[in-house]
């Protein structure tokens, strides 16, 4: 009768052990570009409000990001062309101009505190917008009531002067 091999056969882990890492790698890569993706979504989804007067003064409010400008539309400063509408904001002296693409429609016209969503355009220095969010009625709710009531006393010196 034969003995049988009682001698130590080679340790098999190494071979585990690279199976163990490699999923722990692979989900450490997925992890970390859910991250970035995820970082870089949020930070392009962010528009900083800023008062007209704001703009370039206070952080945030830089003109290389987007931006929601909030200000009333100036007196004799609204131009329909074709496919845009040109307009001055202003707020607390100062002014921006704003070339918004296509017709605000609903309410808009001078005099009215609005906010607008856009860029600036570098070369021009005009305020691209492609949102326009107009006071509608005596229900609006600001979550800043100081620049409210301030876009108002704009817009009622605005009227009086017409």
């Amino acid at each position: 009768m034969s003995t049988p091999d009682l001698t130590p056969r080679p340790e098999q882990t190494p071979k585990r052990q690279r199976r163990r890492i490699m999923p722990m790698v692979v989900l450490a890569l997925v992890v970390v570009a859910g991250g970035v993706v995820i970082t870089q979504a949020l930070s392009t989804a962010v528009d900083y409000y800023c008062n007209v007067d704001e703009v370039g003064e206070r952080s945030g409010c830089d003109t290389g990001r987007r931006l929601r400008i909030q200000g009333t539309v100036g007196e004799g400063t609204v131009v329909v062309a074709t496919g845009a509408t040109l307009f001055d904001i202003r707020f607390n002296g100062a002014s921006v101009k704003v070339e918004y693409a296509g017709e605000p429609g609903g309410i808009f016209k001078e005099c009215l505190p609005v906010v607008v969503h856009g860029v600036f355009d570098e070369s021009s220095g005009m305020f691209l917008g492609d949102r326009v969010e107009v006071k509608h009625s005596e229900d609006y709710v600001a979550v800043n009531d100081n620049r409210l009531e301030e876009a108002e006393a704009d817009s009622a010196a605005c009227d009086s002067s017409a």
